[in-house]
């Protein structure tokens, strides 16, 4: 209850309108019969007939708080409670209210003045909704949220504008009805009424797109581009500018069975052109002519992400379009009296050649930002692209043969082997763009029929299913050059206590232009993640962490800075990036370690044990170790992993692979028998060459070792480092872990981030047990320094955290998904 009246006195105009609306419809009716049928409820609607002709000046009023029917119920109460919400948050509860009534009632007036004035010429479209009426709360609700973008940062500024106007147009282009028009003239009075509003907007200038907004732009568009046909193909159709395009797509058809059996026993003149729209009638073939629009879509995924395949796709599909409504319209039944001059007959010549000039326009756009879309797939991903589409044709094709040729004399018409072959390629093309591929054959029935019709709907699943493999492919490997120079820098600079987990498998390296500095990244469905501190001087921190950002912004990568240390959380700040806390690392200082004192009992307990039990330490590599000891630990953690039935969690946590690296530290702990007790690795931290510093990593103990003896395996070596000079010993960072509030400190406003974080530490402590780590570690005593997240923009933050799960699980299977559920249930 309490989360509701906290929503209701922060958005009390978006509920308040909600409930008027739900109200309104009961009270009129609406929400059982539409508005639209006649009855009492035209007396609030607003349009030509009502506002003008029957001189109701209270409509344009009263149709933003009346909603049409059940559905526009819904529809305006979800706005109300989410966009409108959000205008209140940006301009406050009375601004909202003052700009849903200002623009509302100027887009419904402005929009009513130009439909009479429409009328009076015999414009189409104004004559065609003349007797249109408009009871409609989201008119309001859209001008609104444009007099509030102005009032918003430049990013949102730009998204809500941008994803505004492009639904709103793309419903007027290809719907064309009254209340999308009044929802038009709605959004433009809100962004004036914005810019009137907000010094913010009122005469600023505009920057630079980066390429990362320039590719969503254009990948927006062009998504829009395929959805919009979509819009004037359902019912009642479209009549907009663009609605011609259900001429290119829309057909109507003769009784297949019908024409099958006339023209089988008659073939007539009128026969080709019958089976011609036999052959495109049904489901399949009307999924087989919406590909290009889904080739569009994909080619807007692919646009976002800067891959040039997807740009030339887009071009190839757009000018595919071009010839198809240049053909489609030349041989459809639209007539312009060439002699005639009036406003219809322009009008409709204007409406055909926009049919044709939008893929042209299209075109154009991609032409112009070509620079922008320069990443290029992998050879490995083309080439298994070029073999999965090449297969799959080649296999189809030849099963529709096959089952044609055994088929043929069920033809109509009569068909040879040579009309089967052209046949063949026709099954493969979007019904539309196969004039001119010989005479249409159709089977009479059967499973020939079957085939007929499916076999090129399969054909292009599979072709857009290797389409989003290509666009999600990567080149995420690493030369062996890459890697010795990379070794260098981190020798030389460090990279804080977790930077040399940036040598693991699975991390690639983006290097400076001098080749100074690096960063250690991944990348995971168009998400980089860093990986600790950035790899250089200090001083150049800054510098590195912006040009590696351009890095991403050019590879239109989502950029992730993970587990970096406090020291860079002003970079961010600067650039106005969100951050969180990630995790808790626990530091010791060994050069001035003395566990004296009650705090340290229980280590100096487990110390004392150890010693009486005989316990021996070696400090040591993976290739010093003599065999029997190798094999040991080999045991000890193929066992350990067994028992756990758990997915190995990898990225910022290693296992047997990354402690044979050479410059890793191993501490083992060995019984007087010579069997293994516990294992630890430790990976170093240089600066000018010198160890500075160590991080522990992987910890395994043997089943038959005594109480204690993690406790003494970490003390000894924090002893070991002491005599070596050795500044820090860091316990490496518990993920999703937080330091205890200190006694008199206030603990932070807790965030939407931060309670999904404890909800999820919570819900995997049972399995991967993070805040038990954390308090073993704290047994040492130690400081703790917190380690972050970075990102640019919160929207990206599902894709990010869905990237971070596979970084941390890269290679789980199905089974060890299954057994992570069960333990988590239990």
């Amino acid at each position: 209850m309490k989360p509701v009246l906290t929503y209701v006195r922060a958005a009390p105009v978006s509920v308040g309108l909600a409930i008027i609306v739900i109200v309104t419809s009961i009270v009129t009716g609406t929400i059982v019969t539409p508005a639209t049928t006649g009855g009492d409820s035209l007396v609030w609607a607003a349009g030509v007939p009502t506002t003008i002709d029957s001189g109701w000046w209270w409509t344009p009023l009263t149709a933003l708080f009346v909603p049409n029917d059940l559905a526009s119920l819904i529809i305006s109460v979800v706005l109300a409670l989410t966009l409108l919400a959000v205008c209140e948050r940006l301009i406050g509860s009375l601004r909202t209210a003052a700009a849903f009534l200002l623009t509302g009632i100027v887009g419904i007036l402005v929009g009513v003045v130009i439909q009479q004035l429409g009328v009076g010429l015999g414009e189409s479209w104004a004559v065609g909704s003349a007797f249109d009426f408009t009871l409609d709360p989201t008119i309001g609700i859209i001008g609104a949220l444009l007099t509030a973008s102005g009032f918003a940062q430049a990013l949102w500024r730009r998204r809500i504008r941008l994803i505004t106007f492009a639904i709103v147009l793309v419903f007027v282009l290809y719907s064309g009805d009254q209340d999308n028009f009044y929802r038009l003239l709605a959004a433009l009075a809100g962004l004036a009424l914005g810019a009137l509003w907000s010094p913010r907007t009122r005469g600023s200038r505009h920057g630079h797109s980066s390429q990362g907004e320039s590719r969503n732009l254009v990948a927006v568009i062009v998504a829009i581009s395929a959805i919009g046909p979509l819009i004037a193909l359902l019912p009642p159709g479209g009549n907009g500018p663009l609605s011609f395009v259900q001429y290119v797509f829309g057909a109507s058809n003769p009784d297949a069975d019908a024409t099958l059996a006339a023209c089988a026993n008659d073939f007539s003149a009128e026969c080709d052109r019958n089976l011609a729209l036999v052959s495109a009638g049904g489901v399949s073939p009307l999924l087989l002519g919406l590909v290009p629009l889904v080739l569009l879509i994909i080619a807007a995924i692919g646009l976002r992400r800067g891959r040039r395949f997807a740009w030339l796709l887009a071009i190839v599909v757009n000018a595919a379009l071009i010839v198809l409504s240049i053909v489609t319209l030349g041989l459809g039944d639209i007539t312009i009296d060439a002699s005639s001059a009036d406003v219809t007959s322009i009008e409709t010549l204007f409406w055909i050649l926009a049919t044709v000039l939008a893929p042209v326009a299209l075109i154009v756009t991609l032409g112009v930002t070509r620079l922008r879309f320069q990443i290029r797939a992998p050879k490995a991903a083309v080439r298994r692209f070029g073999i999965i589409v090449a297969t799959a044709f080649v296999v189809l094709a030849v099963l529709y043969l096959i089952v044609g040729a055994a088929s043929i004399d069920d033809y109509v018409p009569d068909a040879n082997f040579g009309d089967l072959l052209l046949d063949t390629i026709r099954r493969f093309v979007p019904t539309g763009f196969d004039t001119g591929l010989g005479p249409v054959i159709v089977p009479a029935g059967g499973f020939a029929l079957f085939v007929y019709q499916w076999v090129g709907v399969v054909f292009w699943a599979i072709t857009v299913g290797a389409l989003i493999q290509l666009f999600a492919a990567v080149t995420q490997s690493r030369s062996v050059s890459e890697e010795e120079h990379f070794r260098r820098l981190l020798r030389l600079y460090g990279g804080g206590t977790l930077g040399f987990m940036g040598t693991w498998a699975g991390n690639v390296y983006w290097f400076s232009a001098d080749g100074e500095a690096a960063v250690a990244y991944r990348v995971i469905n168009g998400v980089a993640i860093t990986l600790s501190d950035p790899i250089c001087d200090p001083d150049r921190g800054p510098e590195v962490i912006g040009e590696f950002i351009s890095f991403c912004d050019a590879n239109s990568y989502v950029c992730v800075f993970y587990s970096f240390h406090e020291q860079y959380v002003p970079v961010f700040e600067q650039r106005d990036w969100q951050y969180m806390s990630v995790g808790e690392e626990t530091l010791m200082a060994p050069v001035t370690l003395d566990m004296a004192g009650k705090p340290w009992q229980k280590v100096r307990q487990a110390l004392n044990r150890g010693t009486k039990a005989g316990i021996t330490t070696l400090w040591t590599t993976w290739d010093e170790l003599p065999v029997s000891l190798s094999n040991q630990i080999n045991a000890i953690s193929e066992q350990w992993v067994a028992e756990k039935e758990l997915p190995e969690m990898g990225f910022t946590l290693g296992a047997m692979q990354e402690l044979k690296d050479p410059d890793v530290k191993l501490f083992l702990a060995i019984g007087p028998d010579g069997d293994m007790q516990a294992i630890t690795s430790w990976l170093p931290d240089y600066r000018d060459g010198e160890v500075v510093s160590y991080t522990i990593d992987f910890m395994r103990r043997g089943d038959n070792s005594i109480g204690g003896i993690m406790e003494f395996v970490i003390a000894s070596a924090a002893l070991h480092m002491q005599k070596d000079g050795i500044a820090v010993l860091s316990l490496s960072a518990a993920p999703l872990a937080e330091k205890p509030v200190a006694p008199g400190e206030t603990p932070p406003e807790p965030t939407v981030m931060t309670r999904l974080l404890g909800f999820l530490a919570q819900t995997l402590e049972p399995a991967y047990g993070f805040s038990t780590l954390f308090k073993f570690k704290s047994k040492f005593n130690p400081t703790h320094s917190t380690i972050y997240m970075a990102y640019a923009d919160p929207v990206t933050l599902p894709v990010i955290g869905a990237a971070i799960g596979s970084a941390y699980l890269p290679h789980a299977t199905p089974k060890e998904y299954l057994a992570l559920a069960k333990t988590l249930r239990k």
